[in-house]
């Protein structure tokens, strides 16, 4: 399993329709094969911050399957707007310590 990992900053006044929109892009990523989980939590000390995680079954799951589909160009259309800067997306192995 790999864990995608990114924090995304976007304007606090656009946050409700950021949040309407990642609902409308759920779809486009949850499709995508080797797709396992996504989660995105809101920064509890800076308003604006979410944290992205996302499960895949490998990295080329993400970096190529949903990267280079149609699927892909309409989560970026929906989502890319907002954010400022535009986020560093890091993908992770196995844990190497967990409780």
């Amino acid at each position: 399993m790999i864990l995608e990992h990114a924090i995304l900053d976007v304007d606090p006044a656009e946050h409700g329709e950021y949040e309407v929109a990642l609902k409308q892009a759920l779809p486009f990523i949850a499709e995508t094969p080797g797709f396992i989980k996504l989660e995105i939590r809101p920064c509890l000390e800076k308003q604006g911050r979410y944290l992205l995680l996302v499960e895949w079954r490998e990295l080329e799951d993400h970096t190529l399957s949903f990267r280079n589909s149609d699927r892909y160009r309409e989560w970026k259309f929906l989502l890319h707007r907002f954010y400022k800067p535009f986020p560093l997306v890091e993908h992770y192995g196995e844990p190497v310590l967990s409780t």
